[in-house]
């Protein structure tokens, strides 16, 4: 059992994988404030619950009395990371860089709280040192630390050249960069601990020697175990897109549905891993069965929206939730889709207006949808996908759109 407290629930609540030296980092965790750091690359305007795992360690990190480090890569992100990637990143412009960094930032407030204090966090972004930094000097100062033989053990390089896809020389230095950037927080910021998810440990532990070959300093790099539901699907993604954080990209309704809808066999191990109830509380939840469960995935539909978009937010999405459900009705809180009255005075194939809407990712998608039974407009069931849509729908001065049973659209004419 650690001492740290930090480390104690981190473990109870299954956030541990890999730890370069589990018994010296709970030493260290017990003897105070220890600042550490994940990093995000800038790839979109925000993040989604693929990323919920890191977010939520930094937020346990900081609740024990320990500093997160937030690094975002304005530098990193111009290269983009192989980890777990069998095709190279579009490589993103510096406006589109600033842009989604701009983005990601916000993602951080509602998780974290930022200020000046010893264990308030902060964020940095690691172009201000890695856009200064010389070729030549950089092989030479780390260059000489890293043998090609040991990189290409390491899974984000070694997997890519097993299958045979593409390995770009500058996707090959992202390691490098990466363990830079952890000697660059450490003497900056004192940061001594590195988290990520699993598939970050090789360039995790690249950061940890290169910090004690270059400045005799003792790091450590702690994993989490990468995330997939009981379907085996990799979390973050659903039929209808990213599972996104921020409400410009996902509403709090659709949020609170995603964890709504979860596999039961997921329940338990999704309520440790994002909300805050107490695990005695986690255990008495996983343990109902039958029907009763849909109670523990309402409970943590609810934590889990409340931690990203505010308890105001996520108590309203439930409430709009019980409307549509128990009471079927087209409850106006539904995520609103608006679309000009014009358009919808010619009427709109039906396909296309379930894409418009966000309910299937494509038109062809949308089409299968209607074909198979699955969409509903004002709650009856449609399967003729060219039928034309328009006013003559409206009721209460909206259009109600329905996939399944679960996903709802308001369509309104503006």
């Amino acid at each position: 059992m650690p001492r740290s407290a930090f480390l104690q629930e981190a473990e109870a609540r299954g956030f541990v994988f890999q730890c370069t030296d589990l018994e010296a980092l709970d030493a260290a965790l017990s003897e105070g404030c220890m600042p550490a750091y994940i990093g995000f690359d800038c790839t979109a305007s925000s993040l989604h619950v693929g990323s919920l795992v890191q977010i939520m360690m930094l937020r346990l990190l900081q609740r024990a009395g320990h500093k997160p480090v937030v690094l975002l890569g304005g530098g990193t992100t111009r290269i983009g990371d192989p980890s777990g990637k069998d095709e190279s990143r579009q490589l993103l412009s510096d406006a589109e860089i600033a842009a989604n960094m701009a983005g990601i930032r916000r993602v951080f407030d509602r998780f974290l709280h930022f200020g000046s204090g010893e264990t308030d966090a902060i964020v940095v972004n690691n172009a201000d040192w890695l856009d200064q930094l010389g070729y030549i000097p950089l092989l030479r100062d780390v260059g000489t630390h890293f043998t090609i033989n040991r990189m290409l053990t390491f899974d984000s390089v070694r997997l890519r050249l097993e299958r045979e896809h593409p390995l770009t020389f500058l996707e090959f230095n992202y390691m490098i960069l990466q363990a830079y950037d952890f000697r660059e927080l450490y003497r900056r910021y004192g940061v001594r601990l590195q988290m990520g998810g699993a598939d970050q440990w090789g360039n995790i532990v690249c950061g940890v020697e290169l910090g004690r070959r270059t400045d005799g300093a003792t790091l450590f790099g702690l994993t989490s175990p990468l995330i997939t539901t009981a379907s085996g699907a990799k979390m973050g993604k659903t039929a209808q897109g990213a599972v996104w954080l921020t409400a410009d990209r996902l509403s709090p309704y659709d949020y609170w549905q995603y964890w709504r809808n979860v596999d039961d066999a997921d329940t338990g191990r999704f309520l440790r891993l994002f909300t805050e109830l107490p695990l005695a509380e986690i255990a008495r939840l996983e343990a109902l069965q039958g029907a009763e469960i849909n109670e523990a995935k309402k409970i943590l539909a609810t934590e889990a929206t409340a931690l990203a978009h505010g308890r105001e937010a996520a108590e309203a999405a439930a409430e709009t939730a019980r409307r549509t459900f128990e009471e079927g009705e087209a409850a106006e809180s539904l995520p609103t889709v608006n679309l000009p009255r014009a358009e919808l005075e010619q009427g709109i194939p039906a396909f296309r207006l379930f894409a418009l809407a966000g309910l299937a990712p494509s038109n062809s998608e949308a089409r299968r949808l209607i074909r198979g039974g699955g969409a509903r407009v004002n709650d009856n069931v449609i399967t003729d996908e060219a039928m034309l849509i328009g006013t003559e729908a409206l009721h209460h001065g909206a259009i109600k759109l329905s996939a399944g049973r679960k996903h709802h659209r308001l369509i309104r004419p503006v």
